[in-house]
């Protein structure tokens, strides 16, 4: 039977208006005022706000890192984003150096597989062309291109896991430009940041704090300037990740005001978050603040904000990679070379941006779909997402504005026995969440069946500026 919601608010990128929304089977069918009711199942969203399911278009689940593997996989990390409203994720598939795309792919569709609770993508992480000049890898690239795999992840950073030279970015930009495809780039000086690591290392300076000070803002601005003049001489669009502070906005917004075709997104922990509130230097427990880039002082915030407010900053993802506390981030205990590197929030990345963005009156409502929803989906070539209007699929989020809710370990969805918000109230949280048309979450519990969850086949679209 159709389901038909009435009574409520949506919010689009361009607006808002009283609407009902009717959709049948997995598909929205119709979008207007005083749809009649007879035959539909009738849900009744008064009071509530009625938005696109939430895209998340940077998580790492059952990802290896530094000795261990992320705490979520795709059953429990799905589940939390659609907790928390996120209806599609794209994740990470790693070629492995010496080994191919198509072996990566093979492997991540197989974690994936029959676990994932909602739709799916993948982006390939590129740290091999292969042997001679490369003509095999980039011919993958073609391949991945037409499998759905419509964005290509190049990493500055990690030296001799996954960072990868000038030479060799330009070589995948180069072919991506022609593929029509994206660049992301993981921007920081990596072979810089060694150096200070090992010196830090040397001094005794082993506590979990270094970490953040071995990684300056201005090893993350000069990679993100270089990989945007790399991707400009290779006629490619790039797309800077989990940029963090305003050294790196201020290079892209000069790349930006000159036509280049670079665009970023940045990250709740870097906007609510800081170096001086989080990691003082006091405790082993800011073992919990480990990620890469790393946690920036308080007086970053204010221009990340405000380039989200005026379009420099595109997207807001999570660069969710939980590890858990007691037994993960333990492996660094007396070094902090050896912590691994991430955090927990695809749960409350909607949370975190309602509540000290649209509260507070930085961002509107429909900046906060552009960035969480419509955005991601348009740039990542997904044009069936992101949007409440007919045909496209029926990921609808009923949003309570006015709903309280504290954040903890005790109670979250992910598999951490932490929260980065550990103890945070916020107000405006999920009501119900549909994904293609299926009620997943009820009263903000999940009530979905494991597996459910598709692949998609992303458009090459060059980040939607084509």
């Amino acid at each position: 039977m159709p389901t038909l919601i009435q009574n409520g608010t949506v919010v689009s990128a361009d607006g808002q208006r009283q609407s009902d929304v009717l959709f049948e089977g997995e598909t929205i069918s119709q979008v207007g005022p005083n749809i009649p009711s007879a035959g539909h199942t009738v849900i009744d969203a008064s009071g509530l706000l009625v938005m696109p399911g939430g895209i998340d278009v940077h998580t790492h689940l059952d990802m290896p890192f530094g000795g261990t593997v992320s705490a979520d996989d795709y059953r429990t990390g799905t589940i939390a984003a659609a907790v928390g409203g996120t209806t599609t994720v794209i994740d990470f598939a790693l070629q492995s150096r010496g080994h191919t795309m198509a072996k990566a792919l093979e492997t991540w569709l197989g974690k994936s597989d029959g676990k994932a609770c909602i739709d799916y993508g993948l982006h390939m992480a590129v740290t091999d062309l292969g042997p001679g000049d490369g003509a095999q890898g980039l011919a993958e690239m073609e391949v991945m291109v037409r499998r759905g795999i419509s964005s290509f992840k190049l990493f500055m950073a990690y030296p001799n896991v996954l960072m990868i030279d000038d030479g060799l970015m330009f070589k995948v930009m180069q072919k991506a430009g022609a593929l029509n495809a994206l660049c992301c780039v993981h921007a920081e000086n990596g072979s810089a940041i060694d150096i200070v690591v090992a010196q830090m290392v040397a001094a005794g300076k082993t506590a979990p704090h270094y970490h953040a000070h071995s990684r300056s803002t201005k090893a993350e601005a000069e990679a993100t300037h270089r990989a945007i003049a790399i991707a400009d001489m290779a006629e490619a669009v790039v797309y800077i990740v989990h940029l963090s502070n305003e050294d790196s906005l201020r290079e892209l917004k000069h790349a930006q005001q000159r036509g280049l075709r670079a665009l970023a997104e940045t990250c709740p922990q870097y906007l609510v978050l800081s170096l001086e509130d989080h990691m003082p230097g006091k405790s082993w427990d800011e073992a919990k603040y480990v990620f890469t880039p790393p946690l920036r002082k308080k007086h970053n915030q204010a221009s990340l904000w405000h380039a989200l407010e005026d379009g420099t900053l595109s997207v807001v993802s999570t660069d969710h990679c939980p590890f858990r506390f007691a037994d993960q981030k333990s492996l660094g205990k007396d070094d902090f070379t050896k912590i691994p590197n991430g955090g927990p929030g695809i749960e409350n990345r909607l949370q975190i941006l309602w509540h000290f963005g649209v509260n507070s009156g930085r961002l509107t409502p429909e900046r906060f779909v552009e960035l969480c929803c419509t955005a991601p989906a348009r740039i990542f070539g997904m044009p069936q997402k992101g949007v409440i209007a007919p045909g496209k699929d029926a990921d609808i989020l009923l949003w309570d504005p006015n709903r309280a809710y504290t954040i903890s370990a005790e109670t979250h969805c992910m598999a951490t026995d932490y929260s980065m918000f550990e103890g945070w109230t916020v107000s405006g949280n999920t009501r119900h969440v549909f994904s293609r048309g299926e009620l997943v979450v009820k009263d903000g519990k999940w009530i979905g069946q494991t597996g459910r969850g598709r692949f998609l086949k992303r458009e090459a679209n060059a980040g939607g500026l084509a």
